[in-house]
């Protein structure tokens, strides 16, 4: 006969089983599932193996930079890049100190520090005929790190992607996106061919696209004009000291500026400027010509010997300079970040800025929303990013282009006057330097600031015409350099959007609060 305490063990092992069964299986359903950053498990859906917040399309400044912003707010991030080798290229080279600002913002001010060689900026130095004056960022109430950087672009990147790439809720693939996924007007993701060159589709409630000056998706999201003022000639100059240690240099040359930065402890930047899409040819040595005859004899003589011996070595790369104001289409699922979204000429050094800038407010924007697939409701919400992103935006997009204008040499007196005008009103020094140098380095970002210094150059221009006294042609040629600076500025400000620009508060977007979870 069996005991009874024999038919109670094994009872009570079934039971234990039977626990640990149910344990295992729902250990099981869990795994693979991740926690967002609210805490909540979510199961996989639509037999995806791993379930994605946001699709990001490219992963240079700005794509890799939100990457890391959004996976650490606890989203789970899929990034799509052509090309996940270093990049090599001659602009986005230069941080301008409001956009380290931002990078400390988001974290990744070790991206931009010794070990990729990145170089302090503390101004800038204008030349004009022989004649030169400095101009330093208004620094003094920042703490000693707080400076512009300057390193090459390929090297900042990869660290970007290093410290995206780190995160486990970050998938970094290389591969080509070709097309949007659409449906009933709501975008769900993306068709891309893997490294492999298989097409394959990833889904995600909202997919953000950063893929560069070059975007072949942009089309689909905004109403592009895109405008090529000029190219850009770089070239790498070698165991050389800038005349004015750790700051950009601006040569005011004719018939456009020349630039000169440092881009590591034994390497400095220059970039010519030509006007048009044309530049002589490099293959026939019409460009090595161009460069010795034209530009050589107006650069600082501290810099000629290994400005010839750069142009010796045969190492000239050009690329053409685009701008372009942001023109949104709002499209639910689906946003354009970046230069695939606004573009100015880099004279200033400015797009980085602004691509920072524009990460920091989305991911404000964001951070409130536990589900981003309410795709309608999201995509009105953030038509507030686009006025919310205009302070930064707009002060440098407007001094980008202003700048060059009034920097290149014309054939018309007026601008003459202007160009002149600039130079001096730059280096009366006080509020003449450090008010437009704090709007052009970030830290300062006021549209009407900056349309006020604009026209006190053109008045300081009227000015220097009427002394030491007024004649009819000097009057007849400051009402025109008045209506020069005009004609200047005032289309690039109906680019950007006056209102939005100069009344953001008017904006009802503005004020959109999170739609309710």
């Amino acid at each position: 006969m069996v005991s009874y305490e024999y038919v109670l063990g094994g009872v009570l092992a079934s039971l234990l089983a039977s626990v640990f069964i149910m344990i295992i299986n729902s250990a099981r359903k869990v795994e693979g599932a991740e926690k967002s950053g609210n805490g909540f498990v979510r199961i996989p859906q639509n037999g995806e193996e791993k379930a994605t917040d946001v699709v990001i399309v490219g992963a240079g400044v700005a794509g890799a930079a939100l990457a890391y912003t959004l996976a650490k707010e606890g989203r789970r991030v899929h990034v799509i890049e052509r090309d996940l080798s270093e990049p090599d290229r001659i602009v986005g080279e230069l941080l301008q100190p409001g956009g380290y600002l931002k990078l400390i913002e988001l974290g990744l001010e070790d991206c931009a520090n010794e070990s990729i060689d990145a170089q302090k900026v503390f101004g800038y130095a204008l030349y004009k005929d022989g004649k030169d004056t400095n101009l330093s960022y208004p620094l003094e109430k920042y703490s000693s790190d707080i400076a512009g950087r300057s390193f090459h672009n390929g090297r900042f990147i990869q660290k970007m992607r290093e410290r995206a790439a780190s995160l486990s809720n970050v998938n970094l693939e290389q591969g080509s996106v070709t097309t949007l996924i659409e449906e009933k007007g709501i975008v769900k993701g993306v068709i891309y061919k893997n490294k492999a060159g298989e097409e394959m589709r990833t889904y995600a409630p909202l997919t953000i696209v950063c893929d560069g000056c070059f975007s072949n998706l942009r089309k689909n999201l905004s109403a592009p004009k895109v405008e090529s003022p000029s190219c850009f000639v770089g070239l790498v100059l070698e165991n050389c000291d800038l005349p004015h240690a750790n700051h950009g240099h601006v040569i005011l040359g004719d018939p456009s500026p020349v630039l000169f930065y440092p881009i590591s402890s034994t390497e400095i930047r220059c970039l010519v400027d030509i006007p048009g899409t044309k530049v002589p040819s490099v293959a026939n040595g019409e460009m090595a010509k161009y460069l010795k005859t034209v530009v050589a004899p107006q650069i600082p003589p501290q810099l000629y010997n290994s400005f010839i011996a750069a142009i010796d070595k045969g190492s000239i790369r050009s690329m053409q300079n685009k701008s372009m104001a942001a023109n949104p289409l709002p499209t639910p699922g689906a946003l354009l970040l970046g230069d695939s979204f606004n573009m100015r000429h880099p004279l200033t050094g400015g797009g980085m800025t602004v691509a920072l800038s524009d990460i920091v407010i989305l991911r404000d924007l964001l951070r409130p929303l536990h589900d981003l697939n309410d795709a309608p409701a999201l995509c009105h919400y953030l038509e507030s990013f686009y006025t919310l992103r205009k302070p930064v935006s707009s002060t440098i997009n407007t001094l980008a282009g202003a700048l060059y204008k009034v920097f290149c040499a014309s054939p018309d007196p007026a601008r003459q006057e202007m160009r002149e005008a600039c130079f001096g009103y730059l280096s009366l020094g006080g509020i003449c330097s450090y008010g437009p140098v704090s709007l052009l380095s970030g830290l300062n970002p006021r549209p009407l600031h900056l349309f006020l210094h604009f026209f006190a150059v053109a008045i300081y221009g009227v000015g220097r015409l009427m002394l030491p006294f007024p004649s009819p042609q000097r009057i007849w040629l400051g009402v025109r350099l008045i209506l020069s600076a005009a004609g200047i500025i005032f289309p690039i400000i109906k680019g950007e959007g006056v209102r939005q620009m100069f009344f953001p508060a008017t904006v009802p977007a503005c004020y959109r609060a999170p739609p309710l979870q």
